[in-house]
C-alpha cells in the first residue's frame, strides 16, 4: 500500500473493531479518494490496521449499507458518487434492514427463552438458583448507582440456559445475545428500562424457585415482549 495512504490509518485498539475500521476507511474516502477509485485490498487493509480480514469485511459491508462503496465483479470495492439523496436513501434502507433483523432476532428469543425458563424451573439446582439470586443482587446494586447493568442482564439469561441443562442451547443464546449486544445496551439506557428489566428478572426467578413451569414460561415471554416494545420503538 502506498505510504501516503498508510499515513491516513491508525492501528485499531477498540472493542468494536469493525466500527473503528469503518470510520478510518470512511475518512480515507472523504479525504483522499474520488468516486470510481478502488479501495486497498482486504489483505492490505488488514495488515495496515492490524485487524482480522473478517473485521475488514464487516466494515466494508457497513459502508456499502450507507452507500459509500460498492463491490464490482473483477474490480474490487469501488468508491461511489455520494449525493445528499443517495445518503438519505442508503440510511433509510440500512435502518429498515436493521429494524427487520432486530425484530427477527427478538422473535427468535421469544421462541427460545420461554421454554428454557420453563425447563429451568424443573432442572435448576440450589446452586443454580443461588447464582441467579447473586446476579440479580449485582444488577440491583448497579441500578441503584445509575448504571445500566448490561453484563448482569446477559448473565441472568445465560444462567437460565445453563440451568436448563443443554450446552448447545447456551452456545445458541451466546451468539444471539452477541448479535443484539448494541441494541440491548441502548435499550437499557432508556428511562425506566433497567428497573423494568430487574422486575422482569425477579418474576422469572420467583417462578423458577417455586418450580412453576408455566409461570416461568409466561414471565420470560412478557419480559422479552417488554424488551421488544422498547427496542423497536427506536426505529420509528
Amino acid at each position: 500500500m502506498p505510504t501516503a495512504v498508510k499515513s491516513d490509518f491508525e492501528i485499531v485498539r477498540r472493542n468494536k473493531v469493525y466500527e473503528e475500521v469503518a470510520r478510518q476507511i470512511e475518512r480515507l474516502i472523504l479525504n483522499k479518494l474520488r468516486p470510481g477509485d478502488k479501495l486497498p485490498s482486504e489483505r492490505e487493509l488488514a495488515e495496515t490496521l492490524k485487524v482480522s480480514r473478517s473485521s475488514i469485511r464487516d466494515a466494508i459491508r457497513s459502508l456499502e449499507l450507507v452507500g459509500l462503496v460498492e463491490p464490482r465483479q473483477g474490480a474490487g470495492t469501488i468508491v461511489r458518487e455520494v449525493t445528499a439523496g443517495s445518503i438519505v436513501n442508503s440510511f433509510t434502507e440500512a435502518l429498515k434492514h436493521r429494524r427487520e433483523l432486530v425484530s427477527e432476532l427478538l422473535d427468535f428469543r421469544r421462541m427460545l427463552e420461554p421454554p428454557l425458563a420453563a425447563r429451568a424451573a424443573t432442572h435448576a439446582s440450589e446452586d443454580d438458583v443461588a447464582e441467579m439470586e447473586e446476579i440479580l443482587q449485582r444488577q440491583a446494586e448497579k441500578q441503584r448507582q445509575g448504571e445500566a447493568a448490561v453484563s448482569e442482564d446477559a448473565e441472568f439469561h445465560y444462567s437460565i440456559a445453563l440451568a436448563s441443562g443443554n450446552s448447545v442451547v447456551l452456545k445458541v443464546l451466546d451468539v444471539l445475545m452477541d448479535l443484539l449486544r448494541d441494541t440491548r445496551e441502548r435499550s437499557l439506557q432508556v428511562d425506566g428500562r433497567s428497573q423494568k428489566s430487574l422486575a422482569g428478572h425477579r418474576r422469572i426467578l420467583a417462578a423458577i424457585k417455586r418450580r412453576d413451569t408455566e409461570a416461568a414460561r409466561d414471565a420470560m415471554r412478557h419480559h422479552i415482549e417488554d424488551v421488544e416494545e422498547i427496542v423497536l420503538n427506536e426505529f420509528h
